[in-house]
């Protein structure tokens, strides 16, 4: 290629001093210096940066994302007030600085100045207050509160205190407050964005503070977004990032070996070692704060009885499943949170054991067994439909006989996120990743009986001691204290049994070895701030 370019210069240069006659040659050479210019953009393919994903955002809007794909996407245009870093310290964002008042009741933050969103008006506290307002159904958006709207529920008003400082005022102390404000889903978009939209409409087109900007949005495709030249931050190296939604592991891993994608997430155990051998693709190991599950719908007849959901439990060899389909990346869910997130006990895992699964079953009534139909997504997690197959293939050791029933990643969520009466499924697949590293986070908003659909219980699981624990947790300010009583509701929710309990996962990325400075979240996102194409 290089050659190529040479002798197109060369030629170039020579049309230039037929056609100039007696021209300048310094404008000859500034002209062939332009397009040496395009030409190495070409040649290079420019700052434009593709990351091929398992699934597409379900929404754009902070009152309706539900998802860590939608989290990916929107963090590069709309940002948040605080920042968890990978690190899992929390660092200034749009805010910066943030601290209780003597009494706890109220917490002040200090915004940063200077900051435009991407239609050119100013972010300040009236931006704010309007933005958590909105997420929370308050003031003048009454009763169209954000699905995570637990996030801020300790919060009575959002005072605007001068044009830089907001104070947060409670109804009581709240002690994971300032990880919930780092939480994705509670960005700050233009204020004029929102007013601009009817009553019934949603968010699609972001406009934020962020340093890329929305461009397009091709449904089932991908989503473009373009360099905020204007950014705080600095403008990214980037002209453009695209996330193309591709459910297939294998065609992902293809894009990737082509070129046709820079990076792709959750790259097929399979692969790893083949992809980690060639020279262009690094393999990137990360952390992961998400557990895999199967829940039940406990209003089903069937797993009303604690023995039937503990005899599933027993049915699945875990560790098989992480050794054959995860090539042994991931570990066995010993809670429903993962080791590295605050209030984490560890109570299990279930072990494998088949006998004890029938033995519990034949105590429960059912010795010859039931039919269920178990609902799971395609491409959202990592191997979701070859975990769901095994899974399918134990019960039935034991007497289940399992349906398949399978979803895009969208559709899914219509689908099993529904309340009690509207349900169709007898057990779901779905993860959960504790993103605040904060266990208010991944227990509340699945266990505590408040947080049924449309919000994240979905297994319809209602325990009034877990209530009162989980409760007490939220406004218990010392730690120490916060532990023990997390410890308590962990032992009951596992004893309980609402979910087969499956793995922790293992996230495993790759990139093509000329993208540098993408940001590999164990929060399952994969950032493209301060990437560049060499």
């Amino acid at each position: 290629m290089k050659k190529y370019l040479v002798l197109l210069l060369v030629s170039i240069f020579a049309i230039g001093l037929l056609v100039g006659g007696c021209g300048p040659a310094e404008d000859v050479v500034d002209e062939v210096d332009d397009v040496t210019d395009e030409l190495e953009d070409v040649v290079d393919g420019g700052q434009d940066l593709v990351i091929a994903i398992g699934a597409e955002p379900e929404n754009l809007d902070p009152l309706k994302m539900m998802s860590a794909p939608a989290a990916t996407v929107a963090e590069h245009m709309v940002e948040t007030l605080i920042y968890l870093a990978v690190d899992g310290s929390l660092e200034p964002a749009l805010a910066e600085s943030w601290e209780p008042t003597e009494d706890g009741l109220a917490w002040d933050l200090m915004l940063r100045e200077g900051v435009s969103f991407h239609d050119g008006s100013p972010f300040n506290a009236e931006a704010v207050k309007l933005n958590l307002d909105r997420f929370m159904g308050k003031g003048d958006f009454e009763g169209e509160a954000a699905v995570y709207a637990f996030l801020l529920s300790e919060v009575d008003e959002v005072e605007v205190v001068d044009e830089y400082l907001v104070r947060l005022h409670l109804n009581q102390e709240f002690a994971p407050i300032a990880a919930h404000l780092s939480h994705s889903f509670i960005g700050m978009h233009s204020p004029a964005s929102l007013e601009a939209l009817d009553a019934g409409q949603y968010v699609e087109a972001p406009v934020g503070t962020g340093a890329f900007k929305y461009a397009a949005w091709d449904r089932g495709e991908q989503i473009v977004m373009e360099k905020n030249e204007d950014y705080w931050g600095g403008a990214p190296e980037l002209d453009t990032v695209t996330f193309k939604f591709v459910p297939e592991a294998s065609s992902r891993v293809i894009m990737l070996e082509t070129g046709e994608a820079h990076a792709i997430m959750a790259v097929p155990p399979t692969d790893i070692e083949r992809l980690n051998d060639l020279e262009d693709i690094d393999v990137v190991f990360e952390n992961s704060v998400r557990v895999i599950y199967m829940g039940f719908n406990m209003e089903d007849e069937k797993f009303e009885d604690v023995r039937v959901r503990q005899a599933l439990n027993y049915a699945i060899d875990k560790e098989a499943i992480i050794a054959t389909t995860f090539q042994g990346v991931g570990e066995p869910s010993s809670a429903p949170i993962v080791p590295a997130v605050f209030g984490y006990t560890k109570v299990g895992p279930y072990e494998y054991n088949p006998e004890m699964a029938m033995e519990l079953l034949a105590e429960a009534g059912y010795a010859d067994g039931f039919d269920i139909e178990l609902f799971h997504p395609t491409g959202r997690y990592s191997q979701d439909a070859t975990v769901t197959e095994a899974i399918q293939a134990m019960l039935a050791e034991v007497g289940i006989n399992a349906t398949l029933t399978t979803y895009d990643w969208g559709t899914y969520l219509d689908t099993v996120i529904v309340p009690p009466e509207q349900a169709e499924h007898d057990v779901y697949m779905l993860g959960w990743g504790t993103v605040t590293l904060d266990a208010d986070y991944g227990l509340y908003a699945l266990f505590h009986s408040s947080q049924w659909p449309p919000a994240n219980n979905v297994s319809y699981y209602a325990n009034a001691d877990v209530d009162a624990l989980l409760e007490e947790a939220r406004v218990t300010p010392d730690r120490a204290v916060r532990e023990a009583l997390y410890s308590e509701a962990i032992e009951l929710i596992w004893n309980d049994a609402p979910w087969i309990f499956l793995h922790n996962e293992g996230q495993v990325n790759a990139v093509r070895s000329n993208v540098k400075g993408l940001i590999h979240h164990p929060l399952e996102n994969i950032l493209a701030w301060d990437a560049s194409i060499e």
